[in-house]
């Protein structure tokens, strides 16, 4: 069935010469300013079917590539495919690692042999992982060529690293795995493919050992290399986060760590044989926020001892102490392979109705911090594989219909983007959020447009007495710089376009006060959690490296 429906792929998006002359006609109509699709639809196929924009896409860069056609970035914006994975101002690669046993026993969790812990082989990410054999370079290199025959930009990467329990790997799979991600960021897509033992060796058992330096080489080349890593994301569980832990995570480059909460509520836990305390939870997060990590948790209505009043009560305490930076609320779905499939045929769980989650979302979702970002509402799960309740993926949608039927409206940073609108620096107002965070104090910095549009933010985090140490020399007596983002479609590095929040100097401006700021409060010096391949925006701004982040002197 596999191999039938890759057939009918290839035959629709087959490139034939008659395919590609229409190409340049219904491009050239285009460029003179006839809507896209109206366009596509008044030249149907002789085959059946219709041209689509990835066709159009390949035959403007060979077009280009070929001097019959100047570059034109409007052109190429109206034709790009799905332009919304992009416009929070970088380019999403998403890798899954392989099949591994994970520490965790939770009864909400699905198992396949075939998959990390947790994950379905027919969800649309694992598909893509499971026809590369989870091979990490062939994964990121094949997503990269993919993201551009849509016409997105994929010089500014944030590598997404999914698949279980990322903390139980084994050390040297881990450093192979970001290292092999890191060589097909490095190298040109019309290059041969680095050989697989290119600065690794097999060990006895058949896996990888990187060489000692070659990860870090491999950093150094794509501090200036044409798909720059600009973020890198792991999953984990909070009871795996130690201080020993963060040091190796900022070995390997990481700078924004996904854990499940699940719930903040140790009955809830315990039911759900999760296997840690919320206290345990509230620590990892601390020792996170010291270290300067991004933090995103993940969060579940509907487990087991659950009700949609006690859900309301929970996700409130999310907001004390915790304070995540961003949030996914994964509503537990009920799976013929996970435990609790046998709880509910003994009629011990019940899972909620689709308009029960809509109501209860639909109720938290604007009590969200303007400092939190929520980055999903549902996990992407076919619903083939639900076997009673909710079975609809679209809930941000309905939960955002229900919203405004209400008169209500989300706060968080996503609602709040600007995206692809045209921004006008002299109107911007700069906005300073704080907010207790534990044991230290958070700045969320914006830069605002006149109607409430998050152009840009940094987040500024300043360790109280109570901090936890995290014993890296790095950032002792130093304010921590989490993140800094500025919003707009993901424009290539060193390019401009008139009206875009990217490339307008809200970065400089907003490191500016961020220092101001912690110069204020007595703090001495300045460390960035800076990904691979943001370190020379930051080494130009005056920054120098240190041993796991780049750091400034506050005079």
């Amino acid at each position: 069935m596999q191999t039938e429906r890759q057939e009918r792929w290839r035959a629709t998006h087959l490139l034939t010469p008659d395919k590609k002359e229409l190409a340049r006609t219904v491009l050239e109509e285009i460029r003179r300013g006839r809507d896209v699709t109206k366009t596509l639809r008044s030249h149907p196929l002789r085959s059946g079917g219709y041209l689509n924009k990835s066709m159009l896409v390949t035959i403007y860069n060979e077009m280009v590539a070929a001097g019959e056609l100047e570059e034109d970035a409007h052109l190429l914006e109206r034709i790009r495919m799905k332009p919304m994975r992009t416009l929070s101002g970088v380019t999403t690669v998403t890798v899954l690692t392989k099949p591994y046993p994970c520490p965790g026993k939770c009864i909400f969790c699905p198992t396949d042999v075939r998959m990390p812990k947790s994950y379905l082989p027919d969800e649309p990410g694992a598909m893509r992982a499971v026809e590369h054999e989870f091979d990490p370079f062939s994964q990121v290199r094949s997503r990269i060529t993919q993201l551009e025959s849509l016409g997105h930009p994929t010089d500014k990467i944030e590598l997404l690293i999914l698949g279980g329990t990322w903390s139980s790997y084994r050390r040297d799979y881990q450093e192979w795995f970001i290292k092999r991600c890191f060589d097909a960021m490095n190298v040109s897509l019309t290059s041969a493919p680095l050989p697989a033992g290119e600065g690794v060796r097999r060990t006895g058992d058949g896996e990888y050992k990187v060489e000692s330096g070659e990860l870090e080489k491999d950093h150094f080349i794509n501090e200036t290399a044409r798909h720059r890593n600009v973020g890198l994301v792991i999953e984990t569980r909070p009871d795996e986060i130690t201080p020993e832990e963060i040091r190796w995570l900022r070995h390997l480059g990481v700078t924004k760590v996904q854990m499940g909460a699940q719930s903040l509520d140790d009955r809830i836990l315990e039911l759900n044989k999760r296997g840690h305390t919320v206290e345990r939870t509230r620590q990892a997060v601390s020792l996170l926020r010291a270290a300067g990590f991004k933090i995103v948790l993940h969060w579940m209505p509907n487990l087991l001892g659950a009700s949609p009043q006690s859900d309301r009560e929970d996700f409130a305490r999310l907001w004390d102490d915790f304070c995540p930076d961003e949030i996914k609320i994964y509503p537990n779905q009920l799976l013929a392979n996970a435990e609790l499939y046998e709880y509910w045929q003994r009629g011990e769980f019940k899972p909620y109705e689709t308009q029960e989650l809509i109501d209860l979302i639909a109720d938290i979702k604007p009590t969200i911090p303007r400092y939190c970002r929520v980055n999903r509402v549902i996990r992407d799960i076919p619903s083939t594989n639900v076997v009673a309740g909710n079975r609809r993926t679209s809930l941000r949608q309905d939960v955002h219909d229900e919203m405004k039927r209400r008169g209500t409206s989300c706060q968080c940073v996503r609602c709040r983007e600007v995206k692809g609108k045209s921004i006008h620096p002299n109107l911007l107002k700069l906005d300073d959020i704080v907010y207790q965070a534990g044991e230290a104090e958070e700045h969320f910095i914006s830069y605002v447009t006149p109607d409430d549009k998050l152009a840009g933010f940094i987040r500024l985090s300043l360790p109280g007495k109570d901090s936890p140490r995290t014993g890296i020399t790095d950032l002792d007596d130093a304010a921590l710089i989490r993140e800094v983002h500025v919003y707009g479609q993901s424009l290539p590095v060193g390019s401009e376009k008139k009206g875009a929040a990217q490339h307008a100097g809200l970065g400089t401006r907003l490191l500016e006060e961020a220092e101001s700021i912690a110069r204020a409060r007595g703090f001495n010096r300045l460390a960035v959690i800076s990904a691979v391949g943001t370190r020379g925006y930051y080494l130009e701004r005056g920054f120098e490296r240190g041993e796991l982040y780049l750091t400034k002197t506050l005079k």
